[in-house]
């Protein structure tokens, strides 16, 4: 029962439609005919959802990206305003690859005491436990296993380094 209810709704929800549609001015029709395309995919998809055939869409809808991934060579020759696009991501995408990975963390001597004393939050004179300790504290703090940055890591450590001259 509730299928059928499912099917004859829309069904009627359409000729009212129409029927409305028929009378408006040729002017409106366009912008009218948006939202009723609208209206159409949400109502498709809600007697898919009722009838249980909704997956069948998404599955239809993973092949044809699947497809459209796969033939994206053949789509780009022949379309030169596609291909251009493309490049432009492309390039992106390797331009964002190569910063993250040129990344290399400072050497041990780039960073004087004095540095590494503010890096750590220490005065001068600071023993070796509370050097430790404070390079704990920060780094369980700021690692970015717990969401800090590398270079602050790096920066860290590398006071650690500098004022136990490792």
């Amino acid at each position: 029962m509730i299928r059928i209810l499912l099917l004859l709704v829309p069904a009627i929800l359409l000729y009212l439609a129409f029927r409305r549609l028929r009378k408006l001015p040729p002017s409106e029709i366009g912008g009218r005919l948006k939202k009723f395309g609208w209206i159409l995919v949400i109502l498709l998809l809600l007697v898919l959802a009722g009838s249980g055939k909704l997956n069948v869409v998404f599955a239809m809808l993973g092949v044809a990206i699947a497809f459209i991934v796969r033939l994206m060579p053949a789509i780009l020759h022949y379309a030169p305003q596609l291909h251009r696009l493309w490049l432009l991501f492309v390039s992106d995408k390797q331009r964002q690859n190569q910063q993250q990975s040129s990344y290399r963390p400072p050497r041990g001597g780039g960073m004087s005491k004095t540095e590494a004393l503010d890096v750590l939050g220490l005065k001068p004179g600071a023993s070796e436990k509370d050097i430790i300790e404070a390079h704990r504290k920060l780094i369980s703090k700021l690692h970015p296993d717990r969401g800090g940055s590398d270079y602050l890591a790096a920066q860290i450590n590398l006071a650690k380094k500098v004022l136990l001259n490792h």
